[in-house]
């Protein structure tokens, strides 16, 4: 019976070896014999080996570092004051601190008796116990009723305290780094739908730009104006404005169109599609950073397709830009080509009338007939007139400054017709008063001449009067009288 207990107590041994505990001094017969001093000895050194020896706090291991643990873990508490594992003890203070510290809503310190060394220490033992599954290793008198509390014991007890809590605290951390993954992940998510959902709204703004910008024909602009559509330019357009001018007004109101929307809605595209970079920028950041697969967006939404769609946007903004611009230059060029057509046609109509007036010759009857003839002329090129000053406001409308296809300005040909306008009223005038004083001398031609001579004569030499003045006696009178009949007649 000895030899299979020795046996048994070799083989634990043996096992006990094997964890790397080196035992002296100790062999199967002395605990089969209860040798309690070597026997006592084994324990503590299982109990140094296996609970105290892996402990470890800030480098410092076993003792130092479990009493520095409780060092650490008490320190908030002012009257628990650890400096070893005997005096430091022995009011349940302590072990109720850590308790506290680690579960508050196990015992709630602050309310406890301070000077209750056997409650508060009993107190402790039997939280541990029910709810932290540390067995009552030590009485309350072990602690309590003793000058000083045997040293392994206590810190048997207490290295109990350190894997329990230990143990919690591991649990803990794995606890809140599942919590964070879990944040982490909940962040992902939203952060990916806001993407897709920002992304899929801008594209779809885009796409819906360039859709109706295809359908704009700037080369079929429609002309008469519609007093149903809004104008985004403070002009009035009437009726009687030309096609082009109307035409050069709706492709101006494009090209402001266009220019609030590069300040407006265009920059308002810009923030959003950088920010959409960033976001998508941080959502890899933190799938990389725990080390998870890479996002990618659903067919359409990805970074490639937005720079895609906006390689597309900047083209066509050129496209509408050279387009506009074309247009109102090709406009313009109507409406200089329509002044100029009107200038140099009424300008050459001028200068033919004034050569007929000058070549005028014959008889005065035949020269009557002719004049008459070129009169009736003046009233369709004043209309002419008309027409080439509309040009010309339209011209000025249009911002036309220059036009290579004409040298005559509206102020040139107004002064012309009316140096025109006066020549043939002159010259009628003056062969009427031909014909009157031939038909009341019947002079001849040569007679009135050399009347005509004489009377520039006299008028160079005649006394001033006044209309209602008699002069100095009454031959001034008649003088007078006789210079007016002479300016009807001769003009």
């Amino acid at each position: 019976m000895r030899v299979q207990k020795a046996e048994n107590v070799n083989k634990a041994l043996d096992f006990i070896n094997s964890r790397g505990v080196k035992l002296t001094n100790i062999g199967p017969e002395d605990i089969v014999d209860g040798n309690m001093k070597l026997i006592l000895g084994m324990i503590w050194t299982l109990i140094l080996r296996f609970t105290i020896a892996d402990i470890s706090e800030e480098g410092l291991s076993a003792k130092e570092g479990l009493l520095l643990w409780c060092q650490r873990k008490t320190e908030p508490y002012d009257e628990v004051n650890v400096q070893d594992f005997t005096f430091s003890w022995k009011d349940g203070l302590a072990l109720c601190a850590l308790i506290h510290r680690h579960r508050p809503d196990l015992i709630d310190y602050h309310s406890l008796n301070k000077t209750d060394r056997h409650g508060n220490t009993q107190l402790a033992f039997d939280v541990a116990e029910q709810h932290l599954g540390i067995p009552q290793l030590l009485e309350v008198a072990d602690l309590c009723d003793v000058e000083k509390p045997d040293e392994r014991s206590v810190m048997t007890y207490v290295a109990s305290y350190f894997h329990a809590f230990s143990s919690m605290d591991q649990a803990e951390t794995v606890s809140r780094r599942v919590e964070k993954f879990a944040e982490l992940m909940q962040s992902v998510w939203l952060s990916k739908n806001e993407y897709e959902l920002r992304m899929r709204k801008l594209l779809a703004e885009i796409h819906s730009t360039l859709g109706s910008w295809s359908e704009t024909d700037f080369t079929s602009i429609p002309t008469s104006p519609d007093p149903e559509a809004p104008s985004s330019s403070s002009r009035a357009v009437t009726p009687s404005q030309s096609g082009p001018l109307r035409t050069y007004y709706a492709l101006k109101d494009h090209a402001a169109d266009f220019a609030k929307y590069k300040q407006t809605r265009k920059r308002g595209w810009v923030q959003e599609k950088s920010d959409l970079a960033m976001l998508y920028s941080n959502i890899q950041t933190k799938l990389k950073t725990y080390g998870l697969r890479e996002y990618i967006p659903p067919d359409g939404l990805t970074p490639t397709d937005m720079t895609m769609e906006w390689s597309r946007l900047l083209y066509a903004e050129a496209q509408r830009f050279r387009a506009i611009n074309a247009q109102i230059r090709d406009i313009k060029e109507v409406l200089r080509h329509k002044y100029a057509t009107i200038a140099n046609d009424l300008e050459r109509n001028l200068r033919d009338i004034t050569a007929e007036i000058s070549a005028l010759d014959g008889p005065l009857e035949d020269q009557q007939v002719a004049i008459k003839m070129i009169e009736s002329r003046l009233s369709p090129l004043r209309d002419v007139l008309t027409r080439l000053e509309t040009a010309d406001d339209e011209c000025r409308s249009a911002n036309i400054e220059e036009n290579e296809y004409t040298i005559f300005t509206r102020e040139d040909l107004q002064f012309e017709y009316g140096l025109v306008e006066s020549a043939v009223i002159k010259k009628l005038k003056f062969i009427d008063n031909q014909i009157v004083s031939r038909n009341m001398s019947n002079l001849t031609p040569a007679q009135l001449e050399q009347f005509e001579s004489t009377f520039h004569y006299l008028k160079s030499t005649m006394p001033q009067v006044t209309v209602n003045g008699t002069g100095a006696n009454g031959e001034a009178a008649q003088a007078y009288d006789f210079e007016t009949w002479l300016d009807g007649v001769f003009v």
